[in-house]
């Protein structure tokens, strides 16, 4: 039997469908009409998918055989006898579907009038119970979760226009929905960067990959007197043909967490610029390279341009002078960048000499030992020191808008001040700048009084090392004896080298050379004491093996253990007998008349100082016009050579043709040491007269 649903109950029919809205619109509901008796009498397509039976093939049946064989089927009559009686009802039954398996759907039924033939229509709508459940705690879910999230979503058009917000992005951007509905993201929040986010939504619509953490920066009504950062995140939204229809955007306010990050990253960056300085500042005693390795350090990362100023007295003569009463005399040392740069070309260059009188800011810095901000320069603030200068008026021309200046301190010392420079369009200096420019000046100024002291300590060491070398020399007749002293170098300590040569009765020589093991004053001292106390020795006629003891007793008499190499050398010139005996130093070279030269095999013996150990004399006779060559370690040692082969090379030097013993001496020490010596060098060199 073939019924077809009246006009009315087609009507009600799509209406029941359109109203269920909601949820109930994204379901697959199938719709099925009854008369009274409960014969079906529509059967939609809807129907014919989710149940597998055609239209044909259950319109005239009752509609109650479609219940599974094996469920409960009164709950499906009833439901159906009483939306017979007028009342609308709902309920979960079990049908059975064409390919013989059950299957749970939700059903909702309602009577309809049916004008054509009299009596009641009953419509049903059935759909899937499980797919129903799922949607609707979707959509449960999804209503919660945007009433009550604490993350801004809302809801735009393709053309980027809100649709619906949630309280949360009304908090955000402190304006109701009402104010939000139909417009754009550029017509409601002209304080933010919009203009760009609506560029990434259009690609988001255009492209259909979403867009993460997308940054929002700007201020909105919420809090219209601080800027916020917002991390948006845009989705797009599709219908069933994965047509754009729009997108959601959600908004995430990460001020803090950006904040903390800047912070941590302004940390991690000012530690970097610590750590690198520490390589960078103090490489060497040098003061004008010190006070240039600040300013570079400082710039860009610090300032964008720094000049590093010492006081005159102590770049002239190494002592910060009288103090700084009436005044004080600068000369610039350090400026940094050196070319490019339109603010370092007004400053002073380096070299200059820069006099201020007392009531100049920078002479109130040195003389209030604290650091001075200036974190926004204008013409007033500039106008202390532009009574001295017309440097600050250009400077504020050239768009210098922040200034800074740390004086040095090292040791309760006022030694001069570093100043530093903004002008690219950066915020101000602020404390945490002055603090770390506090840093690196008072490494700057440790190392520049290390210099200082330690240049007094070398120039005091050296000056009582020479006065403790004997300034006449007189050998005994016959004997040619030439003798060579070269400090360390600057950027090095002045050893405990020393050499002497002892008239000693019969007309023999006493050859002495040694090495204390230390450097500075304390080494030259007793340098100075050792050698006092061979010459005494010496003239006493000693065997060189209980002179070596008496000297080992003087460095026992000590109050800081001390170690020595020496050789001693007693020379006849009448025989060419020698007696030599050394403690631990370099072994003695001989140039015979013919020219060949060689290392003397002697006991090396142990330094003066380690105790215990005993001396070997060896006697030799060398013949007439032989040369005997005495050094110390400073002659043969440098950095990444072995010691074999700088003796290997000593000795080659040897062999060479010389016309007198001052240039074999000078040969030496050109080609063995042709830059700065890193120790102290002694050479003492004797020889015999030749036969007559």
């Amino acid at each position: 039997m073939s019924v077809v649903m009246d006009e009315t109950a087609a009507e009600v029919t799509s209406g029941a469908a359109r109203d269920a809205g909601g949820w109930l619109g994204a379901l697959s509901v199938a719709a099925v009409a009854t008369d009274s008796a409960g014969m079906i009498v529509r059967w939609d397509r809807t129907a014919e998918e989710l149940l597998g039976y055609a239209s044909r093939d259950v319109v005239g049946r009752h509609i109650a055989e479609l219940l599974h064989p094996g469920a409960d089927r009164s709950l499906g009559r009833s439901l159906w006898e009483r939306a017979v009686t007028g009342r609308g009802v709902m309920g979960t039954v079990t049908a059975w579907h064409h390919d013989g398996r059950p299957l749970e759907l939700e059903i909702w039924a309602t009577p309809v009038p049916a004008r054509t033939r009299g009596g009641t229509t009953v419509l049903v709508f059935a759909a899937d119970a499980h797919e129903a459940r799922a949607i609707r705690g979707s959509s449960a879910v999804w209503d919660g979760l945007f009433a009550r999230s604490p993350v801004g979503i809302g809801v735009l058009d393709t053309q980027l226009r809100f649709l619906r917000v949630n309280p949360a992005l009304e908090a955000m951007n402190g304006l109701s929905e009402a104010a939000h509905i139909g417009r754009r993201l550029v017509e409601v929040l002209p304080g933010v960067n919009a203009a760009d986010m609506e560029a990434a939504m259009r690609r988001v619509l255009e492209h259909g990959e979403p867009v993460l953490d997308f940054r929002r920066i700007g201020r909105t009504p919420a809090d219209p007197d601080h800027d916020h950062v917002w991390s948006c995140s845009y989705v797009r939204l599709e219908d069933p043909d994965d047509r754009p229809i729009g997108l959601t955007a959600t908004l995430i306010d990460i001020t803090a967490q950006q904040q903390a990050e800047l912070e941590a990253e302004t940390g991690r960056r000012r530690l970097a610029l610590i750590n690198e300085a520490t390589f960078k500042i103090g490489t060497s005693l040098d003061l004008e390279r010190t006070a240039q390795e600040l300013a570079d350090a400082a710039v860009p990362d610090l300032a964008d341009a720094v000049t590093v100023d010492v006081l005159d007295s102590l770049a002239a003569s190494g002592e910060p002078g009288p103090g700084l009463i009436g005044g004080n005399a600068l000369r610039r040392l350090g400026k940094a960048p050196l070319t490019g740069s339109a603010v370092t070309e007004v400053l002073a260059p380096l070299g200059r000499t820069l006099a201020f009188p007392a009531a100049a800011p920078y002479s109130q810095a040195l003389a209030d030992r604290r650091p001075f901000l200036v974190a926004r320069l204008d013409a007033q603030a500039i106008a202390p020191a532009a009574r001295h200068s017309t440097a600050p008026a250009t400077l504020l021309g050239l768009g210098v808008h922040s200034f800074m200046m740390v004086p040095l301190l090292a040791r309760g010392v006022v030694l001069g001040l570093a100043s530093f420079y903004r002008s690219r369009p950066l915020g101000p200096f602020t404390e945490d700048d002055l603090a770390l420019a506090g840093e690196l000046a008072a490494r700057a100024a440790i190392c520049v009084d290390n210099a200082r002291l330690y240049h007094r300590e070398h120039d005091t060491a050296l000056i009582l090392q020479r006065s403790m070398l004997p300034q006449h020399i007189t050998p005994p007749p016959g004997l040619e004896v030439v003798h060579r002293y070269l400090p360390a170098s600057d950027v090095n300590e002045v050893g405990g080298d020393w050499y002497d040569v002892i008239r000693l009765a019969d007309g023999k020589a006493g050859l002495a050379i040694g090495d204390v093991m230390g450097h500075g004053t304390a080494a030259a001292a007793v340098m100075g004491r050792l050698s006092a106390s061979v010459r005494a020795l010496a003239r006493l006629d000693l065997e060189p093996e209980a002179l070596l003891h008496q000297l080992e007793s003087a460095l026992d008499d000590l109050a800081e253990p001390m170690l020595a190499t020496f050789c001693y050398a007693v020379l006849d010139p009448a025989s060419g007998h020698c007696r030599i005996t050394r403690a631990g130093h370099p072994p003695p070279a001989l140039v015979e008349p013919d020219g060949t030269a060689r290392l003397l095999d002697l006991p090396a013996g142990l330094p003066l100082g380690v105790g215990g150990a005993p001396f070997t004399t060896t006697e030799s006779t060398f013949e007439p016009g032989s040369t005997l060559l005495l050094y110390t370690d400073g002659l043969v040692e440098a950095r990444g050579s072995d010691i074999d082969d700088r003796l290997t090379e000593l000795v080659d030097l040897l062999g060479q043709p010389s016309s007198s013993l001052d240039r074999l001496c000078d040969a030496l020490l050109t080609h063995l040491v042709p830059t700065s010596a890193d120790d102290d060098i002694a050479v003492l060199a004797a020889r015999l007269p030749p036969t007559r």
